[in-house]
């Protein structure tokens, strides 16, 4: 079972990921987890990706791609794995296809966890992060006993750069731009389910795997 994940910064969509890899034994597969583990390692293309990290660029499609086809040909791969953050645009989902052909696979399943941009806005900008340990709580759905102080170590909360509206606006315009047009792709090649990323997040997930089959 292969699966890719689409959805806005913020729908949820990692969780998800975690949670199917989980329930089907299958990899949760991250560009950054590969990027990380192949540097770590020292391969080939750590290295390349390093280069081009170390200086601040993006790392090239190209290089992403062979790096993820190299990820999927694992052992622990066999029977499926699913994709999460990548691939980001058209031309990265292209070329994604066209490794996965020369592989003799194909993805079944991309999955888009739909959520409005303001509910997106207002999970996010309700973040709040612990200036000490780093402990993660939402004003909303998961507040501190006492408020603006970290359960766990008692250090102040803060509203992190990455959450602001106006920042998070920003990563919904780019969403839109780049990424979105992915659910046509999909849609084209027949594969695309759409679940409302609105609802708690077992309901979506309990949709999520109605979609896969138990």
């Amino acid at each position: 079972m292969k699966i890719i994940m689409l959805g806005a910064p913020g729908a949820g969509k990692g969780t998800q990921a975690k949670r199917i890899a989980a329930k089907y034994d299958i990899p949760h597969i991250s560009t950054g987890d590969i990027f990380r583990a192949n540097i770590k390692e020292g391969t080939e293309l750590g290295k390349k990706a390093k280069t081009y990290m170390d200086q601040g660029l993006l790392v090239p499609d190209e290089l992403v791609v062979d790096l993820v086809a190299d990820r999927i040909q694992k052992d622990d791969c066999k029977n499926g794995f699913v994709l999460d953050g990548f691939p980001r645009t058209i031309p990265q989902a292209e070329s994604l296809d066209a490794a996965l052909e020369k592989l003799e696979q194909k993805m079944d399943y991309a999955i888009d966890v739909d959520v409005p941009d303001e509910n997106i806005v207002s999970r996010m900008s309700g973040r709040r992060a612990c200036a000490g340990c780093g402990a993660t709580y939402h004003i909303q759905f998961n507040p501190t006993k006492t408020e603006g102080i970290c359960d766990a170590c008692g250090d102040k909360l803060i509203l992190r750069d990455d959450d602001k509206p106006e920042t998070v606006q920003k990563r919904l315009d780019v969403y839109h731009d780049q990424t979105q047009p992915l659910i046509q792709y999909y849609e084209k090649a027949g594969i695309l389910e759409s679940v409302d990323g609105t609802m708690a997040m077992d309901d979506v997930f309990e949709a999520i795997v109605k979609i896969l089959g138990a």
